[in-house]
């Protein structure tokens, strides 16, 4: 493979004018992903300080093998929603490596009122559970909850309960799990540690119950302490629910350690072909080649030259659907095919997608989708062409696709494009977005003026004049609501991505992604009807 030869040029105004702009759009994310990560207010943290109680990230330290990194999805879940008082959607999930295993951790927040559930925390928990059935991946159930929050219980009451059915999946599937209750679990969270293979609690503060003493009392009458329906002693002594009682939350965590020690050791589908090289250009030059408007196009061969191996590609078919890069590269010493918008999806570059796609299915290696598209084109001179159903061969392709695929959005992600791109109804098997992005069915000056125009249409065929100040009123409104749910915060708030990234720390995120995947194997691809 030869190294990419870069065109960029860092003195140049357009340079640094990007990089200041992309690089205080990062300092902002990573100030908000600070905010939201060690957020805990003054009454909990006495709360959890007089329990002898850890922090959950304290917890973690504890877990995870020292010196070793931690990959947390979705960091900022649930941003501009309950009044911002739920960061993280009140659950931290995340990749990580316990006694030399590669896991997947869920640790309830039991920092922000209690680790209570909202709507979105289930939503989030199963996207992990997904990610373990997906990867055939362990995962460690940090669990510490007041149950769901009695304002949100019709939202969690539905996704609780594919909560549970993924833990019974990953069981089915021989997938360990272990659960370390450092507090109540009650309601549906009981059967979180009765749905593990292993489950560990803490004497005198851990507590497993179906209905807590309130309700107990409230439906039959009786009074009982939550040590006397669902503590260590009744768990791990008579009704046999939990298998071990831990006198510290360390001892629970040494406890756990101890058993991921003997899970069986990990297989492996595919594996480093060569010895990771850094990249030959400097990662953070990519603050300075992506603008923060989205609708400046830029070349993601300097992307990827800054992400890969020494910067060396292999492009695939390079004088043929010049609107997308397709190549091979390798990351970490394993090798990948990339796929990368250099602008809008044509038929030429949709039917190279969908070659590409086939050919890295047949030589078992993994695809990266890196996303800036504005769509698919459009018009009659392309509708003649096919763009339709060339478009559609790239979907059946992508469908049909059994290696894993992982998706960055890096600046744009709009219309069906990004569907074609590997969006995340297509089942990328991780799928992250930089804080700079814009995303939506369409940008928000074609959603305004589409609707203007529909609705001035609408006003002649029933013979009216379009009165043009209620046009402007009715643009601006489409406008400002399709720019406010389009940019990046929406986005991975409402779970729409596994979380924002750094552009520097997509290199490592891609890395640990692929070691995870190879613990799935990869099947024999088999596709639809691709229309000719």
């Amino acid at each position: 493979m030869k190294r990419i030869e870069s065109r960029v040029d860092t003195s140049s105004e357009a340079y640094q004018r990007n990089h200041a702009a992309i690089s205080a759009i990062v300092a902002d994310f990573r100030a908000r992903q600070e905010r939201a990560r060690h957020l805990c207010p003054p009454r909990d943290l006495m709360r959890l300080r007089s329990q002898n109680k850890l922090l959950p990230r304290e917890r973690l330290d504890l877990l995870l093998d020292p010196g070793t990194p931690f990959l947390e999805f979705s960091s900022l879940a649930a941003c501009g929603q309950y009044d911002d008082e739920v960061p993280g959607a009140n659950v931290i999930t995340g990749l990580g490596v316990v006694s030399g295993r590669e896991v997947l951790i869920h640790c309830d927040n039991s920092g922000i009122k209690g680790g209570a559930w909202y709507t979105l925390t289930p939503r989030k928990l199963t996207r992990l559970l997904d990610i373990a059935l997906e990867n055939r991946l362990p995962v460690l159930h940090l669990c510490d909850s007041a149950g769901a929050f009695l304002e949100e219980l019709s939202g969690v009451y539905i996704e609780g309960g594919r909560v549970f059915r993924n833990q019974c999946l990953l069981s089915k599937a021989h997938v360990p799990q272990i659960a370390m209750v450092f507090g109540h679990c009650t309601a549906g969270g009981a059967y979180i540690p009765a749905l593990c293979d292993y489950s560990i609690i803490v004497r005198g503060a851990g507590g497993v119950f179906l209905g807590g003493p309130p309700l107990v009392k409230a439906a039959t009458g009786e009074e009982h302490t939550a040590d006397e329906i669902g503590g260590a002693d009744l768990h791990t002594q008579v009704s046999g629910t939990v298998d071990y009682a831990a006198d510290s939350e360390a001892h629970a965590i040494e406890i756990c350690r101890d058993l991921v020690a003997q899970f069986r050791p990990a297989t492996r589908s595919f594996v480093p072909e060569r010895e990771p090289e850094a990249p030959y250009y400097d990662p953070d030059e990519m603050h300075g080649i992506v603008s923060p408007d989205h609708k400046v196009q830029f070349d993601h061969r300097e992307l990827i030259a800054r992400m890969v191996d020494g910067s060396r590609f292999h492009e695939y078919q390079p004088a043929y659907g010049t609107t997308l890069v397709c190549g091979y590269a390798y990351l970490w010493g394993y090798r990948i095919g990339i796929l990368a918008n250099n602008g809008v999806l044509f038929s030429d570059s949709s039917k190279k997608a969908a070659h590409f796609i086939a050919l890295c299915n047949q030589n078992r290696t993994p695809l990266v989708f890196l996303q800036n598209t504005t769509g698919y084109m459009i018009g009659r001179s392309y509708e003649m062409e096919g763009i339709t159903k060339d478009g559609a061969k790239m979907l059946m392709a992508q469908a049909g696709s059994e290696v894993p695929k992982f998706t960055v959005i890096t600046s744009a992600a709009f219309g069906a494009g990004y569907y074609g791109m590997c969006g995340r109804a297509w089942d990328p098997r991780f799928i992250w977005a930089w804080p700079n992005i814009h995303m939506g069915v369409m940008g928000p000056e074609q959603a305004a003026n589409t609707l203007a125009d529909v609705k001035i249409a609408q006003l002649r065929r029933q013979g009216h004049v379009p009165d043009e100040a209620a046009m402007k009123v009715l643009r601006d409104r489409v406008y400002e609501k399709a720019e406010r749910e389009s940019n990046a915060y929406f986005a991975t708030s409402r779970l729409w991505d596994d979380g924002l990234l750094a552009p520097t720390d997509t290199r490592n995120a891609l890395g640990m992604a692929l070691s995870a995947a190879s613990h799935a194997p990869i099947g024999e691809p088999h596709y639809g009807i691709f229309r000719f």
